[in-house]
């Protein structure tokens, strides 16, 4: 993906998070690097259509540049594209022509903002959901609705960062919210450990250490067969398009003798995520794929496939404190990582340092941030845009 607007914005993205804890859409914040410029809409639709195609699933557009957001409303982007329109445009009679035509064309449009008049009943009409902060949000901590007031549409809760506040927004009806709900802060559990929790996460653990230590294929296969879901989990990962392998994996034997142990750790890394059946955790598990699969995608041309599979386990791992509610520090001691990752993930420190804190940026973070984060990186936008996108894009075939 060679497009000159890779070059010309900052991308970041977030989930669009429905009721029963799925990402439904994603959504991706576009913002002009130079202000008052304008990158062309055309590149910006053909970017976003190799990622979310016609027939493929939804992407919300937020674009922060009145101009850009302008030439968008003027053409008929596919309809798996939903657009956001912040308050000030929505209730703009320049725009009001543009907006009917493409709720017309069938776009799902987002109005963000409460408008400081009334909008129309016609153009309300126009708009499916609204975007609601939750600073804004007038039914915080469970208060009633006030006399006289209702939301005519359903409304998104954006700026959710804990599982508490994702839970609250659902209980005032929000028919979903955006941001990863992954600021909940770990706290030791005496007793507690990866290797205690569930009989899933005890195979996995296990797994992974006598991966760690090079044991007998038979060892392996003995602890594998204890769940026969994980090993189906394990085959679908492996034999999946996004990590390109040439030929089918048809049993656990066959792909540590194609893969090899080391390469198997990544395939590991991600069951050990995503092996959780606790629905509050979804979008936790669906985070730390996009960040393994992101922090590949950054690594220079060139980086060595070990190199490679350590920063993907970076990312993957980079949210288990907060599934497992322990401290890295802990919960590094009964799972291995390489000395890299520890030094990323315990100390903050090391090679891989200022690439999982743009990772982290990237989540909805400002333009400002990932820049500057991108540039500690040594990476220049266009490489970081590229990665977020072909991340994004591998993460669809995954979850």
């Amino acid at each position: 993906m060679n497009l000159s607007i890779l070059g010309q914005v900052a991308l970041s993205y977030c989930p669009i998070i429905d009721r029963q804890r799925n990402v439904m859409a994603t959504r991706l914040t576009v913002t002009p690097l130079r202000p008052g410029s304008t990158p062309p809409v055309a590149e910006l639709l053909d970017a976003v259509g190799q990622v979310w195609p016609a027939d493929g699933p939804s992407v919300a557009l937020s674009v922060r540049s009145e101009t850009l957001l302008a030439d968008l409303l003027a053409v008929q982007p596919t309809t798996n594209v939903m657009v956001e329109i912040p308050k000030f445009m929505a209730g703009d009679p320049l725009h009001r022509e543009a907006i009917q035509t493409l709720a017309a064309n069938g776009n799902v449009l987002l109005l963000s903002g409460r408008p400081d008049q009334p909008l129309p009943r016609e153009l309300l009409g126009c708009f499916k959901y609204a975007i609601v902060d939750t600073a804004d949000e007038r039914r915080l901590d469970g208060q009633p609705v006030p006399a006289g007031i209702s939301r005519n549409i359903g409304f998104f809760q954006d700026g959710v960062r804990t599982l508490a506040e994702m839970d609250s927004a659902f209980q005032r009806n929000a028919i979903a919210v955006l941001g990863w709900p992954i600021d909940d802060v770990a706290k030791p559990k005496p007793g507690r450990s990866p290797a205690n929790t569930r009989p899933d996460l005890q195979a996995i653990v296990e797994l992974i250490n006598q991966v760690d230590a090079e044991l007998p294929l038979a060892q392996l296969e003995t602890t594998l067969k204890r769940d026969p879901t994980l090993a189906y989990k394990l085959m679908r990962y492996i034999n999946s398009p996004v990590f390109g392998l040439s030929v089918e994996i048809s049993s656990f034997s066959h792909a540590i003798m194609l893969l090899g142990y080391q390469r198997l750790k990544r395939w590991l890394a991600l069951l050990l995520v995503t092996a959780s059946s606790d629905v509050n955790l979804r979008p936790v598990m669906f985070a730390a794929v996009r960040r393994g699969l992101l922090m590949e995608a950054l690594a220079p041309e060139g980086t060595a496939a070990d190199t490679r599979s350590e920063m993907f386990i970076c990312g993957v791992f980079s949210l288990l404190d907060r599934m497992f509610q322990l401290p890295f520090a802990e919960l590094l001691k009964t799972i291995p990582v390489p000395d890299q990752v520890y030094q990323a993930l315990v100390d903050g420190k090391g090679p891989y340092e200022y690439a999982i804190g743009l990772v982290r940026c990237l989540e909805g973070g400002t333009a400002h941030d990932i820049t500057d984060m991108a540039d500690k990186a040594m990476l220049d936008m266009r490489e970081v845009n590229r990665a977020l996108l072909k991340a994004l894009a591998g993460a669809i075939q995954l979850v």
